[in-house]
């Protein structure tokens, strides 16, 4: 009979499998924890060749969760991803305004998205900011215009949307800006991904 693990047990024995078969990266340490984390959720190796780190985001995240911040995701499911005992260790906390009345008030009225409302209620906060986007890329349309405008100036984007419509356009429009970003190019990514991202800097400012 195979042998039973506990759940610690089989996490190790899986990074160890991750760490074995995914060859060399040119990342540095702490951006190859974020992606064996995000092959770890989605048992895909094509996230080595399609998760974009730019502007030191990593450690610029970490910075950020150790200091205290507020991560705004685009769904419920990527806010309940996020592991909430290691979150509230610094302090921390996570949103999603994508259900809100007022959000969907907003959002009738202008004519827009939810997601992009959500992202305007977003952008009155005065807290540092990270975004974890996982679904809408009309998020990342509303991101990159607010930023645009001189409205809005994000700690750190985790742009992942997936899907095929806006999807690749949306997350260019990401990576053209100075902001510490990382971005899942091409039609890949997920709520999944966008709080696998949030996990792995959170383990790594709060060690388990």
């Amino acid at each position: 009979m195979q042998e039973i693990l506990k759940p610690m047990d089989i996490e190790k024995r899986s990074f160890e499998i991750i760490s074995q078969e995914i060859g060399s990266v040119d990342l540095n340490e702490k951006e190859l924890l974020v992606l064996k984390r995000v092959i770890h959720t989605t048992a895909d190796f094509d996230y080595k060749e399609n998760l974009v780190f730019r502007n030191n985001p990593v450690e610029k995240g970490i910075e950020a969760l150790k200091k205290g911040c507020v991560i705004v995701t685009d769904t419920n499911m990527a806010l309940a991803g996020i592991n909430k005992p290691s979150l509230k260790k610094g302090g921390n906390s996570a949103v999603c305004y994508i259900g809100d009345e007022d959000v969907a008030y907003a959002a009738s009225e202008k004519g827009v998205t939810r997601a992009q409302a959500a992202v305007e209620k977003a952008a009155k906060l005065n807290e540092p900011v990270i975004f974890a986007i996982g679904n809408a890329p009309t998020a990342l349309i509303k991101i990159d215009e607010l930023i645009n405008n001189g409205k809005l100036n994000p700690v750190l984007i985790i742009a992942c949307p997936v899907g095929f419509v806006n999807v690749v356009e949306s997350k260019e429009l990401i990576l053209k800006h100075n902001i510490p970003s990382i971005t899942s190019v091409g039609r890949k990514g997920g709520s999944n991904v966008a709080a696998a991202v949030i996990n792995a800097m959170l383990y790594q400012a709060f060690p388990r």
